[in-house]
């Protein structure tokens, strides 16, 4: 697949351009360019994404960092069963538990909620730091939720990370999570309060916090462009009826005229009805 040429393949994290040490050096630069393709694409082009994990796939599937990357591009693809396979091997190479929390959401999307909670509840969870176990508690409310256990989703969301006023990298996400199934459960104000909450604490707009705020307080946002076409809409239909007025108007002064034998015509003008002269013929003496 075509590389853009600014794409050097430097571009990738230390430890990722480490494990590729272990190929060839030109093998390591195409998979290190093909990677860096993946980090560019896979949130606006998912589609494009996993093509160049593919390739880096066929290049270098012995290394945990390719692998990785592939079960990401086809996680953002929604192929759950693809991606699950793939994490799980990244994990027996580097034996480390980070990606559990996804490999628990692609049992979500795999239509195996009971077994996301399994997972949540498993030893490998007090192996994660702090963000993973967020991660993992995200997960195991929206299994609750898949489950139509909505106020067990509440519940577990519910936690010291949730009420700390300080700001993480996962705090809007935490926070949006729970007001959602605050409103999915019918507790409105409370789900307010909570986008609120998330709208503050998400200063990259990893969320749409503001748009669903906006919703509750029944604000509607309408698009500059679509407002100026339909006013050029209105403009036009306007415009017609004028001219349509003008056009009956002319047809009833002609039939008066004929009918009236009038000394003069008519005729309408954007001043109103103005008449004129009607010139004499022999036959009038």
């Amino acid at each position: 697949m075509p590389i853009p040429e600014d794409v050097t393949g430097e571009e990738i994290d230390k430890d990722v351009r480490q494990e590729l040490q272990s190929l060839p050096k030109t093998l390591a630069e195409d998979v290190a360019r093909n990677l860096v393709m993946v980090a560019r694409l896979i949130d606006e082009d998912p589609e494009g994404a996993y093509g160049y994990s593919r390739v880096a796939l066929r290049l270098a599937s012995r290394v945990a960092a390719v692998r990785e990357a592939a079960g990401f591009a086809a996680y953002a693809t929604q192929k759950y069963n693809e991606a699950l396979a793939e994490f799980r091997a990244a994990r027996r190479m580097t034996g480390n538990t980070d990606l559990w929390p996804v490999m628990a959401d692609c049992e979500r999307g795999l239509g195996r909620p009971e077994k996301a909670l399994d997972m949540a509840g498993a030893p490998e969870v007090h192996k994660l730091d702090k963000a993973g176990q967020v991660e993992m508690r995200l997960v195991a409310a929206g299994a609750r939720r898949d489950m139509g256990q909505l106020d067990a989703a509440i519940v577990t969301l519910q936690s010291p990370e949730l009420a700390s006023h300080s700001v993480q990298p996962w705090t809007a996400r935490l926070r949006y999570a729970y007001a959602d199934a605050l409103l999915a459960a019918e507790r409105r104000s409370e789900a307010r309060e909570w986008f609120a909450k998330a709208v503050e604490a998400d200063r990259d707009g990893s969320t749409d916090a503001s748009d669903r705020l906006a919703e509750l307080d029944g604000v509607e946002f309408v698009d500059a462009l679509e407002d100026e076409d339909g006013l050029e809409d209105q403009a036009e239909v306007e415009t017609g009826a004028e001219a349509a007025v003008e056009t009956e108007t002319e047809a009833e002064v002609a039939v008066e005229n004929e009918d009236g034998d009038e000394t003069g015509t008519a005729r309408a003008g954007e001043g109103g009805i103005e008449a004129e002269p009607r010139r004499r013929s022999d036959d009038d003496s």
